[in-house]
């Protein structure tokens, strides 16, 4: 197994957990408590606080803060400058440490640069959320939205690739299957 990398910019405050082959590049800070799975990569200037969670082989991009309350599933993707939030009414004179709220990025979503994640949402299974976008509620599994506030503008497959519209609806990158039924989209058998 390959060894942790940090850069001697970074801070690294214990106990904490990191995976092996976890590389953290630039101005970091991971605070107490933090938990990192293997293989990710934290770009130049990002903050992990107490109580996060990410999964293997995540990927964080410069300048992204995860507060405590997010949890970032296996193989997710946040882009440069992205924000997350934990409270829904801060107020500076207000302390609402104990209102936190939990945020879940599932598997494989993919979150463009510059998009707000308001807090209290769940980001279904290989979503893709566009740059810009302000999401304010729960995005299906492999659901593409943009816009404020954002809304779904069509499928995207697990390799990422925006699906058409004609049915059955089928990957032109991979050749994936995909039914649609209710609002949700869900993979076919191979």
């Amino acid at each position: 197994m390959s060894a942790v990398f940090v850069h001697p910019s970074s801070f690294v405050d214990e106990p904490c957990t990191i995976g092996a082959g976890t590389r953290i590049w630039h101005f970091c800070h991971v605070m107490p408590h933090a938990t990192i799975g293997r293989d990710c990569v934290l770009g130049q200037n990002v903050l992990v606080s107490s109580h996060v969670v990410l999964g293997d082989n995540c990927k964080i991009q410069n300048n992204v803060s995860l507060y405590t309350g997010v949890v970032l599933e296996d193989h997710v993707f946040c882009g440069p400058s992205m924000v997350f939030t934990n409270v829904i009414n801060p107020r500076s004179e207000v302390v609402r440490k104990e209102e936190y709220r939990r945020t879940l990025v599932r598997r494989g979503a993919s979150i463009g640069a510059n998009a707000t994640i308001v807090c209290g949402t769940t980001l279904g299974e290989y979503c893709f959320v566009g740059a810009g976008a302000v999401v304010t509620r729960d995005v299906p599994a492999y659901a593409l939205v943009t816009g404020n506030p954002a809304r779904r503008r069509g499928w995207i497959c697990r390799c990422g690739v925006k699906l058409g519209s004609a049915l059955p609806l089928v990957c032109s990158a991979c050749g994936a299957g995909y039914a649609e039924a209710e609002g949700r989209l869900t993979p076919l058998p191979a």
